[in-house]
């Protein structure tokens, strides 16, 4: 398996942009050139929403992030933020719903990033990071199952990690305190994938962080270069290889406990994405721990 997982593996794949990838359509509907996470920072926060086939779910986040937002910027005029919206080559609407918030906003507030084919939720997040503005970057999931507001909770996360080495830290959102309730709800078989599922990312990868899978993750902005710049693992266990990566880098780390409701219409397929999952898991031990893979960080432009 160690010989399968080196033999297989891309040292350092390339990062690559799809010429219609280099740019965004802007609220008049001209292309401009997105920006690169080695620019200087020019907003407080981006807020990144990978989005593949969420016509339906994305409003509702949408509608209640830009609320927040927005009336956090009147409180606090020096507070400026950025939303890009990347939409994973979905074959439904999620471009032209997305759209109208540009419109609505302005796309100096809200972007819309449309990849040519699907790369998977963690392609689609570290595209989006490689094409933010702000000091610290959010992952927040389009299906709004995390309360926005909750940022404030993962921000005081990331203020009680400093001083930060280098400027790098990192605050994750957390349901493991909700983990009693979500059971008594699922299936035996489901809770026996999770079951295994946590006890893989402890064993093979992660041992400090509890759920490694929320999507509500807070980075700063050297955080997130020095760590998506190193990133393999395209699909569903991106996060665990993301704060593998973290954890060797010694970046501080923090777990906050956020408020979350499962929404109806998640891609994830239990058996089968799982399976994925485990996969990705051993091949992630195995090829750092073997020289495939290296934590070096790659020129993205």
């Amino acid at each position: 398996i160690c010989m399968i997982a080196h033999v297989t593996a891309r040292k350092m794949p390339t990062f690559h942009r799809h010429e219609e990838e280099k740019f965004f359509v802007n609220a008049e509907g001209r292309k401009e050139s997105v920006p690169s996470i080695h620019d200087p920072p020019t907003r407080e926060l981006s807020v990144v929403v990978p989005s593949y086939n969420e016509e339906d779910r994305l409003p509702l986040m949408m509608d209640e992030a830009l609320d927040y937002l927005e009336k956090r910027q009147k409180q606090d005029p020096s507070f400026t933020y950025e939303v890009i919206v990347v939409d994973d080559g979905s074959k439904d609407q999620t471009t032209k719903v997305a759209m109208k918030y540009c419109k609505k906003y302005g796309s100096d507030k809200v972007r819309v990033l449309s990849l040519v084919k699907n790369r998977g939720k963690g392609g689609a997040v570290r595209m989006g990071v490689f094409s933010s503005r702000g000091k610290k970057i959010l992952m927040a999931d389009a299906d709004g199952a995390t309360k926005f507001a909750d940022i404030e909770k993962v921000e005081e996360g990331l203020k009680n990690l400093q001083p930060w080495p280098n400027q790098m830290a990192i605050s994750c959102g957390s349901r493991a305190h909700l983990e009693k309730d979500s059971i008594a709800k699922r299936s035996y078989f489901r809770t026996l994938l999770m079951y295994g599922f946590h006890f893989l990312v402890w064993f093979l990868c992660v041992k400090e962080i509890r759920d490694t899978q929320c999507g509500f993750k807070l980075l700063t902005r050297e955080a997130a270069l020095r760590t998506f710049s190193t990133l393999h693992i395209e699909r569903w266990a991106f996060d665990v290889e993301l704060l593998y990566i973290a954890q060797h880098l010694r970046i501080p780390i923090a777990e906050v406990a956020v408020n979350w409701t499962e929404i109806e219409g998640s891609k994830l397929v239990p058996f089968w994405s799982w399976l994925q999952m485990g996969r990705d898991l051993l091949f992630i031990r195995l090829r750092y721990m073997t020289g495939a893979w290296q934590l070096e960080t790659r020129k993205c432009n």
